[in-house]
């Protein structure tokens, strides 16, 4: 699903990579034991290693290890045995040790892939480059006094995942989808909460423009794009930026550039730096670090179902489509959920229900499912009452609607409401003949050749029925005597 901008000479592709800067799940620092919880009161969780005080020591927090090995094997990548903290060397005044301790040479996992679900319904597989670990900066505030920033330490010392794909990315529909799929992987193996809006999720995108398979162009990174309709908009300002440049005579500059949300625009905001900029090396307080085999193993028997083994289940299983299935896997969650309800009962029905009622439902009243009133065993007790025909699909949206808003059982609804259906042949057809007898003209029009009154003799059934009739022996039995 290439992404081609029609320019003045013809066609370009835009060619993207992306960067993505994952906080770990932890309950303290990469190399201290401060905490990590956000929110907290400015410069509350700060150790004397994140305050770079002299004589402090970095110590290796060993379940950040085991998180980075974790994303590794969710993103079906080569595990590194053997991987060295190195020192990123730049001043900024919220790093207070004047180095960013990382990795370059030798990170901790290799090569991956990635397939990514795109708009069409087809895949796509997006190559990993490396994964990486690295402590965050802190952060600079410049909106709490006039003339002077503040910073705030608390992040500084994280541990971070930094993922980097392969340019394989072609414009802004495959950026979101890898950036959705991505988040979701990281979700479902509970080492990164996701979330763009607290900064626990950061992506640097690198954009660049070619002629249809030709060279690559010169990329220019957009730094902390931090959601994902911002990196579409960023990614679709920037390569026609690009295209316009060229096609005016000009060069693209290697820079780093800023998505400003506001104006819809990138700007410039430094020339981009290569790896000899920032004097790499190894760390001296740190050793290498070497893992076992067993290790990795170890790990990889706790992984869960992952997404893409989850959706081809689904699929498979269930006989859903790839769209359901995509959507019911979103979280994991909502996968649980679907498979509990599902239990027993038809998996398209149920499917239906979970996508566009329940899903639905919790939207519009801004909850999200673990706040849902409709507990999966409920919403599945729902679709079996309509399956054995206890009550209509029709009656049963009115039950859910009573569901979201008590939270009662489908079954105490029903009874309480009297809303079983009706499916006595015998009680159905009085209010057939009813009908027929009460509307002459339209039998005669209906006999003369106007079909389409048909829908209007069985809305006049369903409503003296309190729509409680079951609408297939409706039919049967309208068709039958219509026809006479």
């Amino acid at each position: 699903m290439s992404a081609i901008i029609k320019g003045e000479t013809g066609d370009w592709e835009i060619v993207i990579g992306m960067e993505v800067h994952a906080q770990i799940i932890a309950n303290s620092k990469l190399f201290s034991g401060a905490a990590t919880e956000f929110g907290a009161a400015p410069n509350s969780q700060v150790s004397l290693v994140d305050a770079a005080m002299p004589g402090m020591l970095p110590v290796l927090n060993k379940h950040c290890v085991e998180q980075a090995v974790r994303t590794g094997l969710g993103l079906n990548a080569a595990i590194n045995l053997h991987s060295v903290f190195e020192r990123k060397n730049y001043f900024y005044p919220d790093l207070p040790q004047g180095y960013q301790i990382s990795q370059f040479l030798h990170p901790i996992v290799g090569k991956g892939i990635i397939e990514i679900d795109l708009p069409n319904g087809t895949t796509k597989e997006i190559g990993i480059t490396r994964l990486h670990l690295e402590q965050d900066a802190g952060k600079s505030i410049h909106d709490q006094h006039p003339s002077k920033s503040f910073v705030d330490l608390n992040r500084s010392g994280c541990a971070l995942m930094e993922i980097v794909s392969e340019p394989d990315l072609r414009g802004p529909e495959e950026a979101a989808a890898y950036l959705t799929k991505l988040r979701m992987i990281l979700r479902y193996l509970e080492t990164c909460d996701g979330n763009l809006e607290e900064g626990s999720m950061r992506a640097d995108v690198n954009v660049s423009v070619r002629k249809p398979g030709g060279e690559l162009g010169t990329r220019c990174e957009i730094k902390n794009v931090n959601s994902i309709k911002a990196v579409q908009m960023a990614i679709e300002y920037e390569s026609v930026r690009q295209v316009q440049i060229i096609e005016g005579g000009g060069k693209i500059k290697q820079e780093t550039r800023l998505w400003d949300n506001a104006k819809g625009e990138t700007r410039s905001m430094r020339s981009k730096e290569e790896a000899h900029d920032y004097r790499y090396f190894p760390d001296p307080d740190l050793l290498p670090l070497v893992i076992e085999q067993s290790f990795v193993e170890k790990i990889k028997g706790t992984l869960p179902e992952l997404p893409d083994q989850k959706k081809h289940r689904f699929m498979q299983k269930y006989g859903l489509g790839a769209y359901d299935s995509s959507v019911l896997i979103m979280e994991r969650a909502r996968a649980e959920y679907y498979e509990t309800a599902a239990n027993g009962n038809d998996p398209k029905m149920t499917a239906n229900w979970v996508i566009n009622e329940l899903l639905g439902g919790l939207n519009k009243d801004g909850k999200t499912l673990a706040e849902s009133p409709v507990s999966a065993k409920q919403l599945g007790d729902l679709v079996a009452l309509i399956s054995d025909n206890t009550i209509s699909g029709k009656i049963a949206k009115d039950v859910f609607a009573e569901m979201m808003h008590s939270g009662k059982d489908p079954s105490d609804i029903v009874e309480e409401k009297g809303l079983k259906q009706v499916t006595d042949t015998g009680t159905i057809e009085k209010i057939v003949d009813e009908v027929i007898a009460e509307n002459p003209d339209n039998v005669a029009a209906y006999r003369g050749g106007k079909d389409k009154l048909f829908g209007f003799f069985v809305g006049q059934v369903m409503k003296k029925s309190g729509g409680k009739a079951n609408p297939d022996i409706v039919n049967d039995l309208l068709k039958a005597k219509l026809n006479q």
